[in-house]
């Protein structure tokens, strides 16, 4: 799912493109997408786009009226820039919104479709459907501190709750988690100053990089190729490819469709955090450090 830097690259690239510009039209190749009916979305088309706004991990395109489009790309959706009224055909193509210089296509990969359009008025519209959770670039390390200490929760969870903050997801909580050498089970109620510290500067310091890198390529051109999995990362989507800062093999916890990668040198002490399903079938075997799961791996000597 794109998160914040994804997020705030597509905005980049679009401000470049449509700011100022008019929506002439909005093509819906899936009728599933658009989840408001008022205001209608034809109240949209001929007015100018005054402002492109991140909300979470969501997309607002702000037109002329105070109206706001609210793209959520959830896990599979992506946006593309095409030629002017480009054909919208294809079963993964759910909308295309025209402008002068160009067609904004989305598309969604895959059977299931997440991807959502909302229409709405005015700031009380945006406010709706947003989940509330704090820019931690325009929160200081006090309201960082005390909005993942009201639960006490693990760190892994606390930081990919939108709730708490605002477009944290699964790949940069376990990049921000490398940064900060803390272990994704953590509680927040367990940490120390000195881990909420390095909590809060690895977190600025890992988003920002990587806005500042995804948006250098956003301003020169679309950013068509937007994945959870990027080689440059630290750990996200490296399982047993080595640490870049200790050289020990990523480890990772698969549950549902997701999975939290992490290096047990670095992060946990040399500990081995214990994979669901893989952990319930060895049980009292599973290996604890990273000696015990190498011996496993290699079989009996």
């Amino acid at each position: 799912m794109p998160e914040l830097p994804d997020i705030s690259a597509y905005i980049t690239a679009l401000e470049a493109r449509i700011l100022g510009q008019p929506l002439e039209r909005v093509r819906l190749g899936s009728p599933f997408l658009l989840r408001t009916v008022q205001p209608p979305l034809s109240d949209a088309e001929g007015r100018t786009v005054r402002e492109l706004r991140r909300v979470g991990k969501r997309i607002a395109m702000g037109v002329e009226g105070d109206l706001w489009l609210v793209l959520h790309l959830m896990i599979s959706g992506r946006l593309h820039w095409r030629a002017a009224n480009a054909k919208g055909g294809g079963r993964n193509n759910l909308a295309a919104f025209d402008f002068p210089k160009g067609a904004l296509v989305l598309t969604e990969a895959g059977a299931k479709r997440r991807a959502s359009l909302h229409v709405v008025a005015g700031e009380d519209g945006l406010r709706s459907i947003d989940p509330g959770g704090i820019d931690i670039f325009a929160s200081d390390f006090d309201a960082f501190r005390s909005t993942l200490t009201a639960e006490n929760r693990t760190l892994k969870r606390a930081l990919t709750d939108p709730r708490l903050l605002s477009g944290i997801g699964n790949a940069y909580s376990d990049e921000i988690l490398h940064a900060a050498q803390l272990s994704p089970i953590t509680l927040t109620h367990k940490l120390q100053p000195q881990e909420w510290e390095r909590l809060f500067t690895g977190a600025r310091q890992t988003l920002q990089m990587w806005i500042d890198r995804l948006g250098a390529d956003a301003a020169s051109k679309f950013p068509e190729k937007v994945t959870a999995f990027r080689e440059d990362m630290a750990v996200h989507g490296r399982y047993r490819l080595p640490c870049p800062r200790c050289g020990a093999k990523i480890q990772r916890i698969r549950y549902a469709d997701n999975e939290t990668n992490y290096c047990a040198r670095c992060q946990t002490g040399g500990r081995v955090l214990a994979d669901r399903a893989l952990s319930r079938f060895l049980g009292a075997d599973w290996p604890r450090t990273l000696e015990e799961l190498e011996m496993l791996k290699r079989g009996p000597q």
